[in-house]
């Protein structure tokens, strides 16, 4: 596996960070919820360097690049605390670019591409999360499109977003997965409500009501009821950027800093601790560079994204609960910078997909337990 970038991607790691040093008070990545006014000014500024469609075909404005210019791209982003990667520029576009008719491209890329257009991911419900198959939310056909009827759950950043990226069942219960089309829904239109739910570290995620939703047939991505098969090809496009170990790398910094800034740094059961969270830091970062190795190479990387999920959540949830355990009375403070590292990792196990689900997907398809 070949661990190093070329001169000029190490070139363009450059120019990214001379581009954040102006975002560096940010911290949407922690707080996108609440910085969205500052966060979507920035996604505006990446727009126009054509860094939101790097990856994208040059004839729908897009510059041709692969995953390593976009794991660079979103590695930087997480460093920096600046933001995560928006849904609406890959999945919704990728799956765009690959199954929606040209009428479809021409209307919604050019908008996605300039940062004008965001959307949310309307996929989970209340009993539907990790098995999405057995959803209820149901789009019923009509002479002029589809009337939509159901509730979806958990969804990050909706209060802020344009459209909803709809997952609704249009074939039979019993169909599951077979019975499942995508959908774009205006999060302003007649019938849908959204009302936030508070999460622990003040930020909020989302529950939508969709109460009789006229959508016409043209806002249907893909044919009826083939959703499942598109859904994962645009899943597999985001994997080298879903859990960059930019992050973790800035969260083991700040508790050095912290440990050092309180005359822990010599204590030696901190001195055990960044140790051993150095190696679990170092261990997500190569199994994160797996991922991309293999997407470079047009190779699934179904398992070692799995692996890579939860090598990235154990490490930051790791550095969060040494800092709160060892850093001293201030970091049991409301308001601390320990406290909101570790409030923020504590979904991390769920979002992105549960560890339990992931460990699973390792244990079946990587190593052949349970078949």
């Amino acid at each position: 596996m070949e661990l190093s970038f070329t001169a000029e991607q190490e070139n363009f790691r450059a120019e990214l960070r001379e581009f954040l040093t102006d975002w560096s008070e940010l911290e949407g990545f922690l707080l996108q919820g609440t910085k969205w006014k500052q966060v979507s000014q920035l996604f505006k500024a990446m727009a126009g360097r054509g860094w939101l469609s790097m990856s994208w075909p040059r004839q729908y404005g897009g510059l041709e690049r692969g995953p390593a210019w976009e794991y660079l791209l979103w590695d930087e982003m997480a460093r920096a605390r600046a933001a995560r990667n928006p849904l609406s520029a890959g999945i919704v576009a990728r799956t765009l670019i690959r199954h929606g008719s040209e009428e479809q491209k021409n209307h919604w890329l050019p908008a996605i591409r300039s940062s004008e257009l965001h959307f949310a991911l309307g996929y989970s419900e209340p009993e539907a999360g990790s098995d999405l198959a057995s959803l209820r939310c149901k789009a019923t056909p009509r002479k002029d499109g589809y009337v939509i009827e159901g509730q979806k759950c958990w969804q990050s950043y909706a209060d802020d977003m344009d459209c909803l990226w709809l997952l609704a069942r249009t074939g039979e219960q019993d169909d599951r997965a077979r019975g499942l089309s995508l959908f774009i829904v205006d999060l302003d239109a007649p019938g849908v409500s959204v009302k936030p739910i508070p999460i622990i570290d003040g930020d909020s995620l989302n529950e939508i009501f969709l109460d009789g939703v006229h959508v016409t047939a043209d806002r249907r991505v893909g044919p009826e009821n083939g959703a499942w098969a598109i859904m994962g090809e645009a899943l597999a496009d985001e994997r080298h950027i879903q859990f960059p170990p930019g992050r973790l790398q800035r969260d083991l910094a700040e508790a050095i800093d912290w440990f050092s800034s309180r005359g822990l740094a010599d204590d030696p059961l901190v001195r055990h601790r960044v140790a051993e969270l150095s190696l679990l830091v170092e261990e997500a970062r190569v199994h994160a560079l797996r991922v991309l190795a293999l997407m470079e190479k047009g190779q699934p990387a179904g398992v070692e994204a799995a692996a890579n999920k939860v090598a990235h959540t154990d490490a930051c949830q790791a550095i969060a609960r040494a800092l709160v355990e060892l850093g001293g009375p201030e970091a049991l403070l409301h308001g601390s910078r320990p406290e909101l590292l570790y409030l923020v990792s504590t979904w991390e196990s769920i979002g992105g997909g549960s560890s339990e689900i992931m460990r699973g997907i390792v244990a079946r398809q990587g190593l052949g337990l349970g078949l």
